[in-house]
């Protein structure tokens, strides 16, 4: 359903607060939301409500499309749809339906939120094949930072748009919304707009939030960590986390926030949503807490977490928390630590790695361990560290890809190239695929894809006419979408000593 005059003439009355200067311009949109039921309707006349999309990179510039009916080059946008929930909505699906940029490659800036950056008024020429005569538009502008660093490819819809180009600020074609964007403070730098808390009693133990199965919301009828978005009003996201524990949970009272991760998650709307994750130690009674959002709260060991809905991340970070607060007896994965690498490595990219990355990549094997609930023996790090060395350094079958953002590695895989027995049809050798592992703050971003593809092309370039691997449930679509299918022919089969 479209969302209700009232909803917009909200949006409206609270862009004005910041731009007091429009309200001449906007007054009359704010009679038509008093008297007209259908404002995001192209029937509406003799003006109508669209909504546009400000997708913003690194280099702060802005997205804009050739429209080939108008022959304007302006940013993704158009009317609203029965299906758009939101003006908001509206504008992530234009951009997607125009640029082929999915929502789940964009994110709200910090800076507005879900407010729109610009609201323009804009006069539109009769149009005889559409039956519309001269009319107006109030245009929507929303503002989206790229999730990714790297400026995604675009696949425009043929049929609507000729081409695409990234356009600096001062190019922006919109003068009401190039006025707008320097000094909104806009730099193309995602930072986290949600908040949460992974609460620990120090004994092993963590507490966990069941949240209510309504569809509308993220997450639902799943276990989670207690936290929520920033409000305007928030000036830190210690402001919102303690907020949002405020409103769920009054009787939870928490000492001091540790920082964790930041860590990337899809929300509710499809749109990437940065959440900077802090830790808590807390050993009270969850039933006293007064919980006034979801079910229940309760207290959880990492050997339950199997058992329970909960999203994939949220296992990783507990389980990987859990194995570095280990008591002495057991394997903590080692903190991150700078190796030593050419120049030219410096920044977040893809490469192949070298033989100090050994600390590295057995950090991230530790994370993936974790991950399945294995804690390895004291010894084993050393062990895993020493045989990546080994073999980094001198085996020519051998081969790791690593993302590289200049002081750690945040994704891995390792390639390993064996001879085959003399089979019609293949080549000589037999490649498999191991220890494919992404740091939990930085998943969702491509980067398993990245490295999965730079090690496959590594063993195809190396004579392997079939490759091997073992998919855990969640990597199976990734594979897949690769070409891996499942081995044709007799049933495959192991043998282990352990």
């Amino acid at each position: 359903m479209p969302p209700s005059a009232a909803t917009i003439a909200a949006v409206t009355r609270a862009y004005l607060a910041r731009h007091p200067t429009e309200r001449a311009k906007l007054e009359p949109l704010l009679a038509m939301l008093a008297s007209e039921p259908a404002p995001t309707s192209r029937t509406t006349l003799p003006a109508h409500i669209t909504c546009s999309a400000v997708v913003i990179n690194r280099e702060q510039q802005v997205l804009h499309i050739h429209h080939k009916v108008t022959g304007l080059t302006l940013c993704p946008g158009g009317h609203g749809e029965e299906s758009d929930t939101s003006l908001l909505a509206t504008a992530m699906r234009e951009v997607t339906e125009e640029a082929g940029i999915p929502p789940e490659a964009l994110c709200l800036v910090p800076q507005l939120l879900a407010q729109p950056v610009d609201i323009d008024l804009n006069d539109i020429d009769p149009n005889p094949d559409k039956g519309e005569r001269t009319h107006q538009h109030y245009d929507f502008r929303f503002a989206f930072y790229l999730a990714d660093a790297a400026t995604p490819e675009t696949a425009l819809h043929a049929e609507e748009v000729t081409g695409c180009e990234w356009r600096p600020f001062e190019q922006v074609t919109s003068p009401s919304l190039r006025a707008k964007l320097s000094p909104a403070g806009l730099d193309g730098r995602p930072e986290p707009v949600n908040a949460s808390v992974l609460i620990h009693d120090g004994n092993g133990r963590y507490l966990l939030h069941l949240r209510d199965a309504f569809d509308h919301i993220w997450a639902p009828g799943e276990f989670s960590l207690l936290g929520g978005g920033r409000e305007p009003q928030d000036r830190t996201l210690e402001d919102t986390l303690r907020g949002e524990l405020t409103e769920e949970a009054p009787g939870l009272e928490l000492g001091a926030l540790e920082p964790l991760v930041v860590e990337q998650v899809i929300g509710a709307d499809g749109l990437c949503v940065p959440v900077q994750v802090y830790t808590a130690r807390w050993a009270g009674d969850p039933d006293a807490v007064g919980l006034t959002e979801g079910v229940l709260l309760r207290w959880f060991t990492p050997d339950m977490l199997h058992r329970l809905r909960l999203r994939t991340s949220t296992r990783d970070l507990l389980l990987a928390h859990a194995a570095q607060t280990r008591d002495s007896a057991a394997v903590r994965p080692p903190a991150p630590r700078p190796p030593h690498r050419p120049a030219a490595t410096a920044g977040a990219g893809l490469r192949r790695a070298v033989p100090s990355d050994a600390g590295e990549l057995t950090r991230l094997r530790l994370v993936m361990l974790a991950s399945a609930g294995t804690v390895p023996e004291r010894e084993w790090s050393g062990e895993c560290e020493r045989w990546f060395a080994d073999r980094l350094a001198g085996d020519e079958r051998f081969a790791a890809f690593v993302i590289d953002d200049g002081t750690r590695l945040l994704s891995c895989a390792v390639a390993q190239c064996t001879d085959h027995m003399p089979r019609p049809g293949q080549g000589p050798y037999v490649g498999h695929i191991a220890s494919v592992a992404t740091d939990p703050a930085h998943r969702r971003q491509g980067h398993a894809r990245r490295v999965v593809a730079a090690v496959h092309d590594w063993l195809t370039a190396h004579g392997c006419g079939q490759i091997n691997l073992t998919a855990s449930p969640d990597a199976e679509e990734l594979y897949r979408s690769l070409g891996y299918r499942d081995p044709a022919g007799p049933t495959p089969l192991t043998w282990s000593a352990r």
